[in-house]
């Protein structure tokens, strides 16, 4: 299934997007193999995404679900621009930050606050803009002294609470999130819950990964269901997640019966 982009103003549009990933198996393990093994190779494709499309609104907040593999991640970062569709293309409008994984986008050697500039840098802001966002980001991240440390001894939580509150301030237009606020706390969050709500009352697109059926059915507008690389279904949040989890029972049931068989 794909759904025909529409006429109401989109922040993100889709069109008829395929993903495929070229995986090199039984690489050679040293020079000697390689000569031995000279022109044989053991090359399969993964297609990842086939002819994708929907469009997301303006301001609104889009989730994506699907079991692990299904194609979600791959999606967010052909949104982001880290990778490039094999056919088809995105369009998105306005400035877009990604909080796609733990430590995307920070340098190990680097200070957490030269890891903002540098993040700052990478959405083409200012040194200027990131240092008056500096006080902001610090004091949501909640990180205190350890701003000054190099990143690369940061545990996860800390990780995802720097890189979440660089993402939220940078006044994103669109704003993608990859599941890893499930790496914090309870309390950080809710932190993160509260403040895209907030961006997304003032205006922001939000584009949410998560497995969480709860939390994207609370709250998103509208959500897509990606299963195998193919879009299954967009539309209304509640009747949407019940066919998935529907369909993932039932998928979980049929493995049980297998296995009890075997």
């Amino acid at each position: 299934m794909s759904e025909t982009p529409g006429t109401a103003p989109s922040a993100v549009e889709v069109f008829e997007v395929s993903k495929r990933f070229r995986l090199e198996l039984n690489r050679p393990t040293s020079v000697k193999e390689a000569v031995l093994r000279f022109g044989r190779r053991d090359v399969r494709h993964l297609w990842a995404l086939r002819d994708v499309s929907l469009s997301i609104d303006k301001g609104s907040f889009f989730g994506l679900v699907g079991h692990n593999g299904s194609g979600k991640s791959t999606l967010l970062r052909l949104m982001a621009g880290i990778h490039r569709p094999t056919s088809g293309r995105i369009a998105a409008q306005g400035r877009l930050s990604a909080l796609l994984e733990l430590g995307s986008g920070f340098h190990p050697e680097l200070t957490g606050r030269e890891n903002v500039f540098l993040n700052g840098a990478m959405l083409g802001l200012g040194r200027r803009q990131m240092a008056a966002a500096m006080d902001d980001i610090i004091d949501f991240s909640g990180i205190g002294d350890q701003i000054d440390a190099p990143v690369k001894i940061y545990s996860s939580g800390m990780y995802m609470r720097l890189g979440f509150s660089v993402a939220v301030n940078v006044e994103p237009e669109v704003l993608l999130v990859d599941e890893v606020i499930a790496v914090g706390d309870e309390e950080f969050q809710q932190r993160c819950l509260h403040h895209m709500e907030k961006l997304r009352r003032g205006g922001t697109t939000i584009i949410l990964v998560s497995h969480d059926a709860a939390l994207v059915r609370r709250l998103c507008d509208r959500v897509g269901w990606l299963d195998g690389g193919c879009l299954r279904a967009v539309g209304d949040p509640g009747e949407v997640l019940d066919s998935y989890l529907a369909h993932s029972a039932e998928a979980d049931g049929a493995q049980r019966v297998g296995a009890d068989l075997s």
